[in-house]
């Protein structure tokens, strides 16, 4: 997996991608990341890759002509691959946009800068717009590398491991991850679900199923709708329901 980010500040790359996971799959040429200074391809004195806006407004926008040049000379005209512009007004990142991302050889990401972009590099150059939530930065250098570490996890052999990914919070079946814990059994006087210690691998699977569709009705009900439930899972939560109705109108009694 290769990409190519085109940035103003290709600087703030270099001190994550040096460390842990992505670091390792660069070592071990399961990801190339490459960085661009969309500056470089300025052809004015003054390299300038802003401007003030037509019609008025605040704030400036980005230059169609630098980031058109950079990234179709280095990804061709037009691209072949997928070029992601990354704008609070894209689609939002999920586990699912990820791993359809690392689907692909080579993939290019664009970084905003400055109030805006010019449109045209959203209609007629990017072929995707992503956002990694509902809030707004001051570039898209830090969605860049989320980007990038959500899809190069999912590379084959960059985690080592093929069931490393499998039980993630948002994986295939689109549920929390259950709770997890590590030695020692006992900390502080709370101790490890027994269920975790006794050896029994189908009662454990069973238990961090139903920890996981309990966390997920919790704390993130609206994937429920969009998950993927057998028969037994929502009989499971219809219980599990019921009795959390029962204990309020218990509670309600007393």
């Amino acid at each position: 997996m290769r990409f190519d980010v085109f940035s103003l500040f290709p600087e703030i790359f270099q001190p994550y991608l040096d460390i842990s996971i992505l670091k390792r799959a660069i070592a071990n040429k399961l990801i190339e990341v490459h960085t661009h200074n969309i500056r470089d391809w300025a052809t004015d004195k003054h390299h300038m890759t802003d401007d003030t806006p037509y019609g008025g407004g605040g704030g400036m926008i980005m230059k169609p002509e630098p980031v058109f040049a950079a990234v179709e000379d280095i990804m061709g005209q037009p691209p072949k691959d997928p070029v992601i512009l990354l704008c609070p007004q894209g689609e939002v990142l999920n586990q699912r946009i990820a791993r359809e991302l690392a689907q692909h050889n080579r993939i290019g990401i664009i970084c905003g800068r400055y109030e805006s972009f010019d449109e045209r590099i959203r209609q007629h150059l990017a072929t995707r717009v992503i956002s990694i939530g509902d809030f707004v930065l001051t570039g898209g250098e830090l969605p860049a590398l989320i980007l990038m570490d959500a899809v190069g996890r999912v590379v084959p052999g960059v985690l080592g491991d093929v069931e490393a990914t499998q039980d993630d919070s948002f994986a295939e079946d689109g549920l929390l991850e259950y709770p997890q814990y590590t030695k020692p059994a006992k900390f502080r006087g709370w101790e490890v679900p027994e269920i975790l210690q006794n050896g029994n691998h189908v009662e454990q699977a069973k238990w961090k199923r139903q920890q996981s569709l309990i966390r997920t009705l919790n704390w993130r009900p609206d994937l429920l709708e969009k998950a993927n439930l057998s028969d037994k899972d929502k009989k499971f939560l219809e219980r599990y329901i019921k009795s959390l109705e029962e204990q309020n109108q218990d509670k309600s009694a007393s």
